[in-house]
């Protein structure tokens, strides 16, 4: 028996949510996991729950459809059927990357289509195909970056957006990374060095094998023992430069 597609409708009409998931109970073998209201929402119930599938509407409050895709592209990109309502600008620019979209109002056939083509580049585990005409519509459009600008996380019963910029300090712990920010920490689902992948070298240096640094909350450094040094944030905050990792900072 083939699994579930697992799918998220992100959308911040309560009738379109409704009229995408009744759509979607006209077919077996695809479970809703999670149903977003905003953009902010849906890039983190994406990034939090890993769907096959996600129905993004493209005009939605905090984030729109294109920044939900630059949120959660270095994440994790779902197969991705885009929503919206007469935007002909982004009808073209859908056409041109060859992506799958439904206008609405869309009719139950149109929808089945849609659906169809969607399943058919799960089963082929052909993703990647849908991965890269939606890095190469982002970058069409401006918003792609070879490196994160942001993290969606989980705070409470909600999701939070953090800038990389405002996080001073990046500290591991086993497949989890705290992240220090001056507006309170967070934690992330990640490995060091898949995040030492993901920041510019430029501005984010990696100081000991569990720690890693905003470059530009660097005061000083100053040496230590045995050939660590020692390194001084702006806010205060006093780390271990390990020798193994010198080269990062010093000359």
């Amino acid at each position: 028996m083939d699994s579930l597609i697992r799918t998220i409708i992100a959308d911040d009409e309560p009738l379109a949510r409704e009229s995408i998931r009744l759509h979607v109970e006209r077919h077996a073998g695809i479970e809703i996991v999670a149903e977003a209201r905003d953009g902010q929402e849906a890039a983190g119930l994406v990034t939090e729950a890993r769907p096959d599938l996600l129905f993004l509407d493209v005009q939605m409050p905090v984030l729109d459809g294109f920044e939900v895709l630059e949120a959660i592209a270095g994440v994790h990109l779902p197969v991705v059927i885009l929503v919206t309502a007469h935007d002909q600008h982004a009808l073209r620019a859908f056409d041109v990357h060859a992506l799958d979209y439904l206008l609405k109002p869309f009719t139950a056939a149109r929808f089945d289509e849609a659906l169809q083509r969607a399943r058919d580049e799960i089963a082929s585990r052909g993703a990647h195909a849908t991965r890269r005409r939606l890095l190469d519509l982002l970058a069409a459009r401006g918003l792609e970056s070879a490196y994160l600008a942001r993290f969606v996380v989980r705070h409470g019963e909600r999701f939070v957006l953090v800038r990389v910029s405002d996080v001073s300090v990046f500290e591991a712990n086993g497949n989890y990374i705290r992240l220090r920010t001056p507006a309170g920490n967070y934690m992330i689902r990640m490995t060091m060095a898949e995040l030492e992948q993901k920041l510019d070298p430029a501005r984010f240096a990696r100081i000991h094998r569990s720690t890693m640094v905003n470059v530009d909350g660097i005061r000083e450094i100053t040496p230590a023992w045995h050939g660590d040094f020692e390194v001084h944030l702006s806010d205060g905050q006093r780390l271990r430069l390990s020798r193994n990792f010198r080269d990062r900072l010093l000359p």
